[in-house]
């Protein structure tokens, strides 16, 4: 079956890539910490990934932490070469579990580092950098200290990530970006949801027509609602039934059905999850479909 909606690529910056990738987040144990709990199974499941055709693999040295990494290297190295690895900066965990800033140039250069090391790279073809605001630190500082690292020829492409529209423009002006990563999905683009996971994004359609105006991939982060599509959706529901297709790849499918730049990155732990994201790029909606569920999420 062919592609359903929009181009089937994407490309970000001068590599180019299909418009579903992967996202390592769910390969640590619980709370995307420490070891996963069945191994084997978090290794199947990136081996199948790269079967399918992902070429698209989104990871963080702060998954984990230090986990994520280790089972892509230990998997999947040495690296097809048409295989895209992106990460992110900015965060890291502290010993309670939870999410801290991590944005200073020294920091991000220890970051890299660790990235660097755990996926056996000379160099990160992606590196979205995280804005939180509570860091202290300024986005251009940060933002400055990770085109040095550019320039030393450890990052091919940067990106952002956690931003707003004026942000994305004040970027652009500062160096060339290819990517942002926001939180967005058909539980309501960035709302509710979003403001729980450390977001600082108050308009994320704003965003996302920033990024079709540039031309920039938009890789909404959660694209499937944190389990939140586990629980009864009407409009979806009813759309799945109508296309013979889950909720979960009637959901992906409508962000790709949304914008051409949109690039998902669902992650999961399962080998069988795996296979059902991606095929939801062949599952077809039509314009009513793509117009209700979109209402839905704005209610």
């Amino acid at each position: 079956m062919s592609f359903a909606h929009g181009p089937a690529t994407i490309r970000l910056g001068d590599l180019e890539v299909p418009r579903l990738g992967y996202g390592a987040m769910r390969l640590p144990g619980p709370e995307v910490w420490g070891e996963p709990t069945d191994p084997a199974r978090a290794k199947a499941t990136l081996k199948r990934a790269v079967e399918l055709g992902v070429r698209l693999i989104d990871t963080s040295w702060f998954y984990g932490p230090h986990v994520a990494n280790r089972l892509i290297a230990e998997v999947l190295h040495p690296y097809a070469s048409d295989l895209v690895i992106a990460c992110k900066l900015g965060g890291q965990r502290l010993p309670d579990k939870s999410w801290a800033a991590f944005a200073r140039p020294e920091q991000l250069k220890v970051g890299l580092e660790h990235d660097l090391r755990e996926l056996k790279r000379e160099r990160i073809d992606v590196v979205h950098l995280r804005f939180m605001g509570h860091s202290g630190v300024p986005l251009l500082e940060s933002l400055d200290a990770l085109v040095a690292l550019q320039k030393e020829g450890k990052i091919r492409h940067l990106a952002l990530s956690n931003v707003n529209a004026a942000q994305v423009e004040q970027a652009l002006a500062r160096t060339p970006i290819v990517a942002v990563q926001n939180h967005f999905n058909v539980m309501g683009g960035g709302g509710a949801l979003a403001r729980q996971t450390h977001s600082v994004v108050d308009d994320p359609e704003a965003v996302l027509a920033v990024c079709e105006k540039h031309g920039l991939a938009f890789l909404p982060f959660f694209p499937l609602g944190v389990g939140a599509l586990g629980k009864p959706h009407a409009a979806l529901d009813a759309v799945a039934k109508r296309v013979n297709a889950t909720t979960a790849q009637v959901a992906l499918a409508w962000l790709l059905a949304r914008s051409k730049v949109m690039l998902p990155i669902p992650g999961t732990s399962s080998p069988e999850h795996v296979e059902e994201n991606w095929a939801a790029r062949t599952v077809r909606l039509s314009d009513d479909d793509v117009r209700v569920i979109a209402a839905a999420a704005r209610s």
